[in-house]
């Protein structure tokens, strides 16, 4: 566990869980089903991960990118690694739409689409409405 992990409100906000990797449900939802992919290992450099998590990470790629189409339908995806704030290493998982989504009563616009994804534009779901986003999300995957 490192503290980036923590941040994104791990254990709650929990989708899937791989040996090296865990998926997490991104408590401000910058499009509809975004996520991150955060290393469980404690490194800040990309290159420190062990061969196995990039061997691992195609896998934990594959079955985002399979739970995702079924959940949001999603006409692109973006793979953020930033590390500025959160110096684990760790991916924001943007799920992109020329269309708004609507899920639970909240409307979820892709302000940014077709360019860069708007991180500034990101709704931010009550402690319930993550919980069963989370839930939901995780339902996808197999």
């Amino acid at each position: 566990m490192n503290p980036t992990i923590e941040k994104f409100g791990y254990p709650a906000t929990l989708v899937r869980e791989f040996e090296h990797w865990m998926v997490l449900a991104r408590p401000a939802q910058v499009t509809l089903g975004s996520l991150v992919l955060a290393a469980k290992s404690g490194v800040t450099a990309y290159s420190a991960l062990p061969r196995e998590a990039f061997v691992e990470q195609a896998d934990a790629v594959a079955a985002i990118e399979t739970a995702l189409a079924a959940f949001v339908a999603y006409e692109r995806i973006n793979y953020l690694m930033l590390m500025m704030v959160d110096p684990n290493v760790h991916f924001h998982v943007i799920p992109r739409y020329s269309e708004e989504r609507s899920w639970g009563g909240v409307q979820f616009p892709d302000a940014g689409w077709p360019g860069p994804p708007r991180l500034d534009a990101a709704a931010k779901l009550d402690p319930e409405q993550l919980r069963r986003l989370t839930a939901e999300i995780a339902s996808n995957f197999r």
